[in-house]
């Protein structure tokens, strides 16, 4: 039963993504201190299935990419994951991937 879920939620996840337009983010400055569960490059294939259902083309930046970010907006913040500046996310990508994060040495 588990696996036919997953086999269900797996198809409707590609739909989704397939009838979403991928555009490619701009990469500007960071400016934006966040606290990401995961940075990895842009060309690992798990940003890269996040960054597609949510319509965004990565597969070309030559940059880092934070997954499940928050903003840090406290000083001191207690950050579980990695503490990285990235480009200031779009309210739509709703924390799920940043683009080009540079790790913060405290």
């Amino acid at each position: 039963m588990f696996s036919k879920l997953s086999v269900v939620v797996a198809s409707a996840l590609l739909t989704l993504a397939a009838a979403i337009p991928n555009t490619t983010p701009p990469v500007t400055t960071p400016t934006s201190p966040q606290c990401c569960a995961s940075v990895v490059p842009a060309s690992n294939r798990g940003a890269g299935i996040v960054a597609a259902l949510l319509g965004l083309d990565i597969s070309g930046l030559l940059v880092d990419v934070g997954l499940s970010c928050s903003p840090i907006t406290v000083l001191g913040n207690n950050c579980g994951g990695t503490t990285v500046t990235c480009d200031a996310p779009d309210k739509e990508w709703g924390g799920l991937i940043a683009i080009n994060c540079i790790p913060i040495t405290l």
